[in-house]
C-alpha cells in the first residue's frame, strides 16, 4: 500500500484534458461550470464581506460598513483579488456562451450582476479608504489581457502564411 503511494506517478493524469478523448462540448460545459461558481463566490463576498458590517454607529464606525474594510491595506488586498476573480470568471462566461441562444440576456444579465457588485463594494467600503482606480484596474485585467493574446495571434498569424497567400502585396524596398 504505501509503495503505490509513494510511486510518484500522478494519480490525476487520467483527469487532465486530452484533445483526441474530450470532445469540445463537454469542455465547455465543465469550464461554463466552474466559472459560473467562481463567479458565485466571489460577487458573495464582495457582496457580504468576510468578517460582515457593522449594525451600528459607534466608537468612530458607521453602520453598514465592512469590518473589514477599517484595515485598509488587506481590504483592499481582498477588493482587488476579488475583483479580479469575477471579472476573469465573467469574461469566460460570456466567451463560453458567445453565438448561444439568449446570449444577449446572458451579457445583459452579467452586465447587471457587475453593476450590482459594485455598487455593493461601493456601499460597504468606508469614503475615507476610496482608491477605487486600483478595482477598476483590477476588473479590466482580464479583457486587456484577452485583447492583447487577440491582436498577438493575429500579427503573428499573418507572419506565418505561406509566400503565395502574401504573393499579391506589394512590397517596397528603399
Amino acid at each position: 500500500m504505501i509503495n503505490r503511494l509513494s510511486t510518484g506517478k500522478s494519480s490525476y493524469k487520467c483527469f487532465r484534458y486530452e484533445e483526441g478523448r474530450d470532445k469540445p462540448g463537454d469542455v465547455r460545459n465543465v469550464m461554463l461550470v466552474v466559472a459560473s461558481l467562481i463567479a458565485s463566490v466571489t460577487f458573495q463576498a464582495g457582496v457580504n464581506p468576510p468578517g460582515g458590517v457593522w449594525q451600528d454607529s459607534s466608537s468612530g464606525h458607521v453602520a453598514g460598513r465592512a469590518i473589514y474594510a477599517y484595515q485598509s491595506e488587506v481590504y483592499y488586498v481582498f477588493l482587488i483579488a476579488n475583483t479580479l476573480a469575477l471579472s476573469a470568471s465573467i469574461l469566460v462566461i460570456i466567451s463560453l456562451t458567445y453565438r448561444f441562444p439568449f446570449h444577449l440576456e446572458i451579457v445583459i444579465a452579467t452586465i447587471s450582476m457587475i453593476v450590482t457588485y459594485s455598487s455593493a463594494i461601493f456601499a460597504v467600503t468606508p469614503d475615507e479608504s476610496v482608491r477605487f482606480r486600483y478595482v477598476i484596474a483590477a476588473a479590466s485585467v482580464p479583457y486587456i489581457l484577452r485583447i492583447f493574446i487577440q491582436l498577438f495571434n493575429i500579427v503573428f498569424e499573418n507572419n506565418e502564411k505561406p509566400e503565395s497567400e502574401n504573393s499579391d502585396k506589394v512590397v517596397l524596398n528603399y
